[in-house]
C-alpha cells in the first residue's frame, strides 16, 4: 500500500490497515494492524493494534503468532513481517524471511491466524546473492510484466561495488509466480554507502521512487521510475534526531485523517524501538533536500512500543 491512503505499510514492522469496516473482517481488534518482530534468534512475529495510526497500540495477547517452528520447517528465527490486503481472494498476505536467504508468504482470513507458509524467494532464484530477505510487496503494475504486485527486498551481492542492494520481483497475484530481476534496483554506492535494506515504494507527481536505510544511519530516497527503469539517487531523505541513537531505519508510511505519519525502527541495529513521526507537509517531498523538519515526532506518543514478548523491532542491515 502507498502513502496516501488510510492505510499503512510495511515496517520492520509493518502496519495494515483494517480501515474500521467489517467489509475487510469482522471482529477486527482495531482499525490499524502493525505487525513486527525482533531479529535475534529465535525471532517471532508479533501483531499489535490501534484505532489511530499514531498509536497508541496494544501488544495482542497470543504472540508471536508466527514462531519458527513453520509447517514444512524449523528455521534459527522468523524476522521482517510485511503485510497486505488482497482484495480478489480477500485475504491478508504475510511475507517475512527465516533464514536471511529465504523469503515466505502466509495467508490469513482475520490478520492474525495465518496459514499455508510458502517459500516464494530464495538465494538460489537471484545468482550472486547471498541473503534475499526485508522483502516488502506493493500492489502495482510494470508495463510488460503482466503483473498487479511488486517485491521489493534486501540481496547481499557478491559482486561490488558495495554489499546489500536492492533487488525486486513480480508476481501476477502476490502469492505464486514471482520472477526477480538478477541485476540491483538500487546500489549503495549511488548514496556513498556499502548497505542499504528496508525499502518502501512511494508513488508521488506522477512517478515512484524507494525510501530505505543506509549504513551510514540515515534513510535515502530514489526515484526507480513507474517500470523500475531508473536509478536517481536524490540523497537523504530523514536523518535520526537526538532520541533515535543515531540510527533511523526501515520505513513505513499512511495517511489517517488527513495528517501523514511514517513509522520506523530507531536506534542501535538489534537494539531498536519502533516510532512514530508526523509529517509537516501535506506531501512527501522528493527534491532530495529533506531536512528533519519534514517529520516532526508524534507529542507523547513518539517512541510509541508495544510491550512485547517480542522485543524492539525487527532490525534491518
Amino acid at each position: 500500500m502507498t502513502a496516501g491512503g488510510d492505510a499503512g505499510a510495511a515496517l520492520v514492522c509493518s502496519g495494515v490497515a483494517v480501515h474500521g469496516e467489517a467489509a475487510f473482517v469482522s471482529g477486527y481488534l482495531g482499525r490499524y494492524y502493525l505487525y513486527y518482530a525482533p531479529h535475534d534468534a529465535p525471532g517471532g512475529i508479533c501483531l499489535a493494534y490501534a484505532d489511530r495510526l499514531e498509536g497508541p497500540y496494544t501488544e495482542y495477547a497470543n504472540n508471536p503468532i508466527i514462531d519458527r517452528v513453520l509447517p514444512t520447517t524449523t528455521v534459527s528465527h522468523v524476522s521482517s513481517p510485511h503485510v497486505v490486503w488482497d482484495a480478489p481472494t480477500r485475504q491478508f498476505y504475510l511475507y517475512f524471511h527465516g533464514e536471511n536467504y529465504t523469503t515466505r508468504v502466509a495467508r490469513s482470513t482475520d490478520g492474525i491466524h495465518f496459514t499455508d507458509e510458502t517459500p516464494i524467494l530464495s538465494t538460489r532464484l537471484v545468482p550472486n546473492t547471498t541473503e534475499t530477505s526485508y522483502a516488502r510487496v506493493f500492489e502495482h503494475s510494470v508495463a510488460g510484466k503482466g503483473n498487479r504486485y511488486v517485491m521489493v527486498f534486501m540481496g547481499l551481492h557478491t559482486i561490488g561495488p558495495g554489499a546489500r542492494k536492492i533487488f525486486w520481483g513480480w508476481s501476477p497475484n502476490g502469492w505464486s509466480g514471482w520472477q526477480f530481476d538478477p541485476n540491483p534496483l538500487v546500489s549503495p554506492s549511488g548514496d556513498g554507502l556499502t548497505d542499504i535494506s528496508a525499502a518502501h515504494l512511494l508513488k508521488h507527481n506522477g512517478t515512484a521512487y524507494l525510501a530505505y536505510h543506509g549504513n551510514s544511519g540515515n534513510m535515502y530516497l530514489t526515484e526507480i521510475g513507474n517500470n523500475f527503469d531508473r536509478e536517481v539517487h536524490l540523497g537523504v531523505f530523514h536523518r535520526p534526531i537526538a532520541s533515535d541513537n543515531g540510527r533511523v531505519a526501515a520505513p513505513t508510511f499512511g495517511t489517517d485523517g488527513g495528517v501523514s505519519y511514517m513509522l520506523y525502527e530507531a536506534g542501535p541495529r538489534l537494539d531498536a524501538r519502533i516510532c512514530v513521526a508526523r509529517a509537516v507537509q501535506q506531501h512527501l517531498p522528493v527534491t532530495g533536500q529533506t531536512s528533519n523538519s519534514a517529520w516532526n515526532g508524534a507529542p507523547s506518543r513518539r517512541r510509541q512500543r508495544p510491550r512485547s514478548s517480542c522485543p524492539g523491532a525487527a532490525s534491518r542491515q
